[in-house]
């Protein structure tokens, strides 16, 4: 797929210094760029590359100048960062662009399948299932009985999503997300072992939602399991049956939220965090990576970092002491002997 400049510069509002028909067909970074890449200089750390790169044409923003002599063709914009985002968004769309059932795909006759839908290869579609304008589900995907997928959404290979399940809209779910297995319910018995306790709920996925590669989603016991308007969730994260978690709220990989917590609106949650069930954690609050939460934390904006997480400057305060107590221990015991003697 090729562009040429002045097609990128009118789609961006920007002005074009150099040859405006010279075509693109790929992206790079600017220090790596070779003849049909297009780039971008947003950071000022990497003006040097701009004189030396192979790029043929280079996002800049309206006030840069040059020093020597540049060999692209560059495109003035307001802002050049926010411009290039822009530019991959519009990329991501074409290049997502697929239309069509696979005839090697299983779809059953009761669903409802709406204009411009792509199902891959190999993918099962149960009945009941509803699925909006304009989605993309991937080679072999399982999508059980009663699910719907609103507009947009896009779910790469091997997504398994459970009956019942609601997905929003604009949403991307990446390989090997698992959305409405059971929860984690056991209940002891007299025999000394576990009966399994029927998990009955769902999952609830807001609009502009993104889930990474291999995260799981249990379904609620009874209810539903809820992730919020723009949440963003990293690969590996287990998130338990009867969580919430509120707006805007993002958490890194390998983090754990067990059942029934609740995690407020644009809240940033590290990598490998572990937060106990039944938790209440207010809005916009921060944990640093490879805290564990065990109680609620009710201030919000609360920054927290730890194993048993508390503020983050008494934690850091408290840490500088916990380095020096080999030697606080020395000198204590030096003390003892001294008074001992």
């Amino acid at each position: 797929m090729k562009f040429t400049a002045q097609q990128i510069a009118d789609l961006l509002n920007g002005n074009i210094e150099g040859n405006g028909n010279i075509e693109v067909n790929s992206v790079a970074k600017i220090e790596d760029g070779c003849h049909g890449d297009l780039c971008f200089l947003a950071n000022e750390k990497y003006t040097p590359y701009i004189y030396t790169t192979n790029a043929s044409v280079v996002i800049v923003n309206k006030s840069f100048t040059p020093e020597n002599t540049i060999n692209a063709t560059l495109i003035k914009v307001e802002d050049a960062y926010t411009s290039f985002s822009k530019l991959l968004q519009i990329y991501n769309k074409m290049k997502f662009n697929k239309v069509g059932l696979s005839n090697k795909a299983d779809i059953c006759k009761d669903t409802s399948i709406a204009n411009d839908v792509y199902i891959g290869a190999f993918t099962t579609i149960c009945e009941g299932v509803t699925i909006g304008k304009n989605v993309k589900i991937y080679p072999n995907c399982y999508i059980g009985e009663n699910v719907s997928i609103s507009e947009n959404t896009i779910i790469f290979p091997n997504v398994s999503i459970y009956h019942d399940c609601k997905i929003g809209k604009d949403n991307f779910i990446h390989s090997g997300v698992v959305i409405g297995s059971d929860g984690f319910g056991f209940a002891p018995n007299e025999d000394n072992n576990y009966n399994k306790i029927s998990q009955i709920g769902n999952v609830e996925i807001a609009d502009n939602v993104e889930i990474g590669a291999n995260t799981t989603i249990d379904r609620a016991t009874m209810g539903s399991t809820k992730i919020g308007k723009g949440v963003k969730l990293d690969n590996l994260i287990q998130i338990a049956h009867n969580v919430d978690i509120g707006e805007n709220t993002v958490i890194a990989g390998q983090t754990g939220v067990a059942g029934s917590s609740k995690i407020g609106k644009n809240c940033m949650i590290g990598g490998q965090v572990a937060v106990s069930g039944h938790l209440t954690i207010a809005d916009e609050v921060k944990i640093a990576g490879q805290s564990g939460i065990a109680s609620n934390i009710n201030e919000k904006g609360a920054i927290v970092q730890g194993p048993m997480a508390f503020d983050i400057r008494d934690y850091q305060r408290a840490y500088i002491i916990f380095k020096k107590l080999p030697q606080m221990y020395q000198t204590l015991y030096k003390l003892k002997k001294e008074n001992d003697s």
